[in-house]
């Protein structure tokens, strides 16, 4: 069934039909509503899900350029050291600032043969203008040294859950002041923070959601999958923060799986639990939100899958982008 998170968005029912439609048909996961968790069996097995069509190279579609691995200093996050890749689409034009995606866990981001590929979603994407033209920025968490460690491969530099699982300004200060910055001197970005989106998986979708919280005015699109909302770092108190606080700009998309990390004799250590908490209490404050929970675990296959799709959501009202004229 669908989830009852969709009808509180302000989407017309038409757009929302076509930007999860897709979803359904090809991925086939079952959406289970926040109400409806609690009284759910609980699942023996974990569910697998495979890209599709549009994290695949199409013919007929530009490739944009992925420049990287680049190295950056950070002087905010002071002693480390990380890699970054910028991705420019083929329909990007200097005299007119590009749209932002900035993606923790870059190293899993870019990966050709992973499951978000997204500078390929993006490239079929903005070809077909279902998401503006949009710059990516895909970071990897840092690393204590002065060398970023060739073995690290796709895996985790040993700062990352300082950066990622933090609660304040630290690594928002990092990304407006240092990497925008960094990246705006080759690449015209747009300051409208309407226009910038960020995300990330596990740790780095807490760290996502951590940035936008703290800094509304530059960031208003948020990406969630498999979110460590918990006390790895004290991010277990979001929930309550969310309820206690004013509502922020923000438009949020929150992906999880029932069997993510389950832990019933420590509630703010069980990841979906608290998926759940995150999704109640944005939907309480009456925040832009709609959240999608599989069958899946602690992975990033489902999320991946469903990676076109949330794009779609995301940038759906945004001028020039096909779905806001139907």
């Amino acid at each position: 069934m669908l989830d009852n998170s969709l009808a509180s968005t302000t989407v017309p029912i038409m757009i929302l039909r076509m930007s999860l439609s897709f979803v359904f048909l090809v991925v086939a996961f079952p959406v289970i509503a926040q109400d409806d968790a609690k009284k759910q069996p609980q699942p023996t097995s974990k569910k697998s899900y495979k890209i599709g069509p549009d994290a695949l190279p199409q013919d007929g579609v530009p490739q944009g350029k992925l420049e990287g691995p680049l190295e950056f200093r950070s002087k905010v996050l002071d002693g480390t050291v990380r890699q970054y890749w910028v991705y420019v689409p083929a329909q990007y034009q200097a005299e007119k600032p590009a749209c932002v995606l900035v993606f923790q866990d870059g190293q899993r981001a870019i990966n050709p043969k992973g499951v978000m590929r997204l500078p390929t979603v993006m490239d079929n994407l903005i070809h077909r203008k279902e998401m503006p033209v949009t710059v990516g920025i895909f970071i990897t968490p840092g690393h204590r040294g002065d060398e970023y460690p060739k073995t690290v491969g796709t895996g985790n530099p040993n700062n990352r859950s300082v950066e990622y699982d933090s609660l304040g300004d630290k690594y928002a200060r990092f990304i407006v002041e240092e990497m925008l910055p960094e990246v705006g001197k080759k690449v015209n970005l747009t300051k409208d923070p309407a226009g910038r989106a960020i995300g990330g998986a596990s740790s780095g979708a807490i760290c996502a959601f951590t940035v936008a919280w703290e800094r509304p005015g530059e960031f208003r699109n948020v990406i969630s999958l498999i979110g460590s909302f918990t006390n790895i770092r004290g991010g277990h108190v979001y929930p309550e923060l969310v309820k206690s606080n004013e509502r922020k700009p923000l438009r949020l998309f929150i992906q999880d799986g029932v069997n993510d990390n389950r832990n019933a004799k420590t509630p703010n250590r069980d990841w979906h639990l608290q998926n759940i908490a995150m999704v109640a209490a944005l939907k309480e404050k009456g925040y832009d939100i709609t959240h999608v929970f599989g069958e899946g675990g602690h992975s990033d296959d489902h999320g991946g899958a469903i990676l076109p799709d949330i794009l779609r959501w995301i940038w759906r009202d945004y001028p020039g982008v096909l779905a806001a004229k139907k």
